[in-house]
C-alpha cells in the first residue's frame, strides 16, 4: 500500500475538509474528511477522543478519524476482494478510494469491474469504473481513479 500521509491528501483532494457537520449530497450527516455519522458512527473510542462535535472539530480530530478509515477500509478490502493481494500498490489506493466513497458494499457490486483487476485487464476495469452511476456523480475524480486502474499512477 502506499503511504498513509500520501493516502491522507488523495482522499482530502477528493473528499475535502469540512470541520463542522454538515449533510452529505445524500442527505447524510458528515464531518471531517468525508466521514457519515449515520452509516459510519463515531466509536466510542472516538468519541472520547473528540468530544462534543455538534460544534465543530479540528483538523487533527478530522485526520485521527481519517487515519482510522483508512485502516478500516483497508481491513474491509483485504477480507472481501479476492484479487486484493495481487494488486500493486496503487490499483489498491484506487480500490480503497471508491470504498471510501461508496462503502466496501458499493465497491463490491463493481462485480465486472473487479473480475477485470483479477484477470489483469486494466484497461477493461478502468472501462466499468466510468461506465457506471459512480463516475457521473464523481465527475473527475472518477476518471483519476479509471486511469490510476488503467495505468497504475496516480495522476492530478
Amino acid at each position: 500500500m502506499i503511504d498513509e500521509e500520501e493516502i491522507i491528501r488523495r482522499l482530502i483532494l477528493h473528499e475535502g475538509m469540512r470541520l463542522e457537520a454538515y449533510k452529505c449530497s445524500n442527505g447524510y450527516l458528515t464531518i471531517g474528511v468525508g466521514r457519515n455519522l449515520i452509516t459510519n458512527p463515531l466509536s466510542k473510542e472516538e468519541q472520547e477522543h473528540i468530544g462534543d462535535w455538534s460544534k465543530g472539530i479540528s483538523r487533527e480530530d478530522a485526520i485521527y478519524l481519517l487515519r482510522n478509515d483508512i485502516k478500516r477500509l483497508i481491513r474491509e478490502c483485504r477480507e472481501k476482494i479476492s484479487c486484493w493481494r495481487g494488486l500493486d500498490a496503487e490499483r489498491k489506493y484506487a480500490l480503497l478510494d471508491m470504498a471510501f466513497n461508496l462503502g466496501i458494499t458499493g465497491l463490491l457490486k463493481f462485480k465486472k469491474m473487479l473480475h477485470a483487476l483479477s484477470i489483469g485487464d486494466y484497461r477493461g476495469a478502468a472501462k466499468e469504473c466510468l461506465n457506471s452511476k459512480y463516475a457521473k456523480d464523481v465527475g473527475i475524480r472518477a476518471v483519476r481513479i479509471a486511469h490510476t486502474l488503467e495505468t497504475g499512477r496516480f495522476e492530478i
